[in-house]
């Protein structure tokens, strides 16, 4: 008996001695598993070397908390959760507090506005849960604040015709990157510089206001003119290599060969450079000012041989096809008109099924009477990231143009040219335009060959065009008319970042998730069932194998 009693002091004092020696490892070893399949929880590189920056507490504050969200949003709310975690537990200065912005019914219209006012604009949503229908309002937004400075984090990302579900997943797996980006503004100070060429009647500051502003959070940006060169050439190339990045936006006016000189001398020397090039004059403005017609004819920029020498050739003709952005126009006479959203075939909704960086996830771009682009045999390594919709045409210049198209019958079987190139990312070593030519001046480390570096080519200068509504820029891509907000904005600073090596932040956006929903309707309709399935089907199978097990038990015991 005393034997026995000692033993199982032993085996007590054993498991004890264990369960302490474990808990001081676990105390000191802590590690995280990621089982999904996707690695959905499983921060980049890129992002844990941003989120380890922060030395001080960096609060983040979600608004998405509420009793009226939809099955959707809990999902996309439980997933933002998740990710801070992962956030807080690579660096524990990264705190977060869930709010619910709508608790307090009674000032729900002041909270509202002054939410709307910082930037934070409402979402409103359909509810469709247990076969009612219903309206809700969120603020899928989060602001982080790390010394004394804040920066709004947009949680949702929109895509043209996208549902609900859609709108979710997406947003989920652009999660880690609205993160990351955000942490990157508090963290990191700005060090690279970006120039916006003038000078040959590029667009004016107001209508690239809203994108200029967007890039400014990231990088240094200045104001730059060629016209310098015919009276200082060297020091114009000196000044200009000093930039990272230049931005040539829709220029109007040639370029004269000292200009392209200095231009291509920069390139020489590993400078990237993006160009926002529109070869035919037309403006969808001169249809309102001009009865409805214009004539769009080809625009000479003396940048032909240019781009031809670096491997592209954007021609003279315009893009039309009948998957389009539409235009807006006052129908009928007086007082009776009414503004109707029209179908324009000269606007493209561009996308492709290419999955770089540049363009992967993101919405529907818009152009307006783009030009076609041809890319050219060379050593230099062409991408294309924008291409219109199958169903497309050309249409040589000079021609007429008309607002009297939107009422026409197109004839399908024209639109047959199939995707139309817009936008193409150059990479690699450029070889000079001036190779084997006459130079403009002379410079003493001419480059025939330059050093690996990037170049994006795009076929229409309004891209890059906000409104301008009584003097005021107004967000690029946005179409006040619609309501929709296409993706120019978020292609053109995804084109800057990855120009200038932001690969890192870049190649988080290429993360792809599956998320699965219940499907709401079928829960509705099927809901009887499966409250049988679950809750009755038990009980009858209890019921029965109690009958059964008396019955036998009977029979077997029974007299």
């Amino acid at each position: 008996m005393k034997r026995n009693l000692n033993k199982t002091i032993k085996y007590i004092a054993l498991v004890l001695l264990t369960l302490i020696v474990v808990n001081v490892i676990s105390s000191k070893v802590y590690e995280r598993f990621d089982l999904t399949k996707d690695k959905r929880y499983t921060l980049s590189e890129a992002t844990k070397n941003i989120v380890d920056e922060a030395d001080s507490p960096l609060q983040i504050d979600i608004f998405l908390k509420g009793d009226d969200f939809p099955a959707e949003f809990r999902r996309l709310q439980s997933e933002t959760k998740q990710i801070l975690e992962e956030f807080h537990s690579e660096n524990n200065n990264i705190i977060f507090n869930f709010i619910d912005p709508l608790q307090d019914e009674a000032n729900q219209d002041q909270v509202i506005q002054q939410l709307t006012q910082r930037g934070l604009t409402p979402m409103q949503l359909s509810v469709q849960e247990n076969g009612k229908s219903s309206k809700a309002i969120i603020f899928p937004w989060a602001l982080a604040s790390y010394n004394d400075q804040t920066v709004a984090i947009s949680l949702i990302k929109n895509k043209i015709g996208a549902s609900q579900q859609d709108l979710v997943t997406n947003s989920i797996q652009h999660l880690e990157y609205a993160f990351t980006d955000g942490f990157k503004k508090l963290t990191q100070p700005k060090s690279k510089k970006i120039a916006i060429l003038k000078g040959n009647g590029q667009l004016a500051d107001k209508y690239i206001a809203d994108f200029v502003k967007k890039i400014g959070s990231y990088y240094f940006i200045a104001p730059f003119t060629l016209d310098s060169v015919g009276s200082n050439p060297q020091k114009t190339l000196k000044e200009l290599e000093q930039y990272d990045l230049i931005i040539n936006a829709k220029p109007l006016e040639p370029f004269t060969d000292s200009e392209k000189y200095v231009l291509d001398q920069y390139t020489m020397n590993g400078g990237k450079s993006m160009w926002l090039i529109d070869k035919v004059a037309m403006e969808k403005d001169s249809l309102y000012n001009s009865r409805g017609m214009n004539y769009a004819v080809g625009r000479e920029l003396n940048l032909t041989d240019f781009f031809f020498k670096y491997g592209v050739r954007i021609n003279p003709n315009l893009v039309s096809t009948l998957y389009s952005a539409p235009i807006t126009l006052a129908i009928g006479q007086g007082s009776d008109s009414q503004f109707q959203n029209l179908r324009w075939p000269y606007s493209p909704l561009a996308g492709t099924e290419n999955h770089h960086p540049i363009v992967n996830n993101i919405n529907l771009v818009r152009f307006d009477f783009a030009n076609q682009i041809d890319t050219l045999k060379n050593d230099v390594k062409k991408t294309i990231l924008l291409e219109s919709a199958p169903l497309s045409k050309l249409e040589g210049t000079p021609s007429e143009i008309s607002l009297n198209i939107v009422t026409q019958e197109q004839d399908l079987k024209l639109f047959n040219h199939g995707n139309i190139t817009l936008a193409v990312l150059l990479e690699g070593e450029f070889h000079s335009v001036f190779e084997n030519r006459l130079k403009p001046f002379k410079i003493n480390d001419f480059k025939t060959i330059s050093e690996p570096t990037k170049m994006v080519v795009i076929s229409d200068g309004d891209l890059i065009k906000n409104d301008v509504i009584k003097n005021q820029p107004q967000e690029l891509g946005f179409d006040r008319w619609t309501g929709q907000l296409y993706g120019n904005k978020e292609f053109l600073l995804n084109a800057v970042n990855y120009l200038l090596d932001d690969t890192g932040l870049i190649n988080i956006r290429s993360k792809q998730i599956s998320v699965a929903f219940l499907d709401q309707q079928k829960i509705a309709s099927q809901k009887t069932l499966w409250q049988l399935l679950n809750i009755a089907l038990p009980l009858v199978l209890l019921a029965l194998f109690g009958f059964v097990f008396n019955y036998l038990r009977k029979k077997k015991y029974g007299a």
